[in-house]
């Protein structure tokens, strides 16, 4: 296992342990609190546990080398587990937000300090492990640990709703604002908003790269610069770029001069592809087709 394998694996097993653990605080202190929102965003985390572990099993599928039956490799299965995650944060949220609603109609619940600990607890190690796993996700180009990391941030929202709706909680109970007492459960909607609107980017995303979406407009403007940089290249006929989960492909038509031997062609090709792959560390794989250009 190399050192990028190594990496990824140790933030992605780190993820998977951290909410094991906050799944177990926040849902004991929950229901020991009777706190709504500490109730949901435990639940939440159980959902966490579940996509961190498709998110485990993708990165491993990933890694494996081409082979007969997948040419082009395996990497959108990190792509698929990505959409795993989305999908269970959007149950995730539904859930929460039906769970908030429901306790909206009952009297409100004293909250307690020990709630408020649990949440503030969550909300910093979330946000470590969010920043940790985006940057590694980004550098290796993971789709597995950027959706990981995406679904740190969602806890991350959670546990501020979580902490300012205890503590509002808190304050009403002291003060005897009736208003005030529900705010843990107003917190636990404004929680399940956030996290539906998090998971519909994450579907989005997956479907996109699924569906062979091109790569962003800033990206094909540098492969265009790119092959425009091979001397013999007279004309670009056709550029395509598309996500293959944790690298990128490129289709290429260029012209050419006609007269050329198919030794110079080929050279030409292996040209443009050095060319690209040397400036662009996240493209796997260059197809290029060369088309007859004539002066005239």
């Amino acid at each position: 296992m190399n050192h990028e394998d190594r990496q990824s694996t140790f933030a992605i097993w780190l993820s998977f342990i951290s909410n094991i653990v906050l799944t177990a605080i926040k849902l004991g202190v929950g229901f020991l609190s009777n706190s709504p929102v500490l109730i949901a965003d435990g639940v939440h985390n159980a959902g966490d546990v579940v996509a961190t572990g498709a998110a485990l099993s993708s990165m491993r599928i990933s890694k494996q080398p081409p082979d007969e039956d997948h040419p082009y490799g395996h990497g959108k299965a990190e792509v698929l587990g990505a959409g795993g995650v989305a999908i269970i944060l959007a149950l995730a949220a539904l859930y929460m937000a039906y769970h908030s609603v429901m306790v909206l109609f009952e009297p409100p619940h004293k909250t307690t300090v020990v709630a408020l600990a649990a949440a503030a607890f969550s909300l910093i190690l979330k946000q470590i492990l969010y920043v940790y796993t985006m940057a590694i996700g980004k550098r290796h180009r993971s789709s597995g640990l950027i959706a990981t990391a995406y679904d740190h941030l969602a806890d991350v929202y959670a546990s501020i709703a979580a902490v300012i709706g205890i503590a509002l909680g808190m304050l009403g109970d002291h003060y005897d604002i009736a208003i005030l007492s529900y705010g843990d459960p107003i917190a636990g909607i404004v929680v399940a908003y956030l996290v539906l609107k998090l998971a519909i980017h994450m579907g989005k995303s997956s479907v996109d790269v699924l569906m062979e979406k091109n790569v962003d407009l800033e990206k094909m403007n540098e492969l265009t610069e790119l092959v425009k940089t091979v001397p013999e290249v007279k004309r670009l006929d056709r550029l395509r770029a598309r996500d293959h989960g944790h690298y990128i492909i490129v289709d290429i038509r260029v012209g050419v001069a006609a007269e050329l031997s198919v030794q110079e062609g080929h050279d030409i090709s292996r040209n443009i592809k050095q060319t690209i792959m040397k400036h662009c560390s996240d493209v796997g794989e260059v197809m290029v087709h060369l088309n007859p250009w004539y002066e005239e």
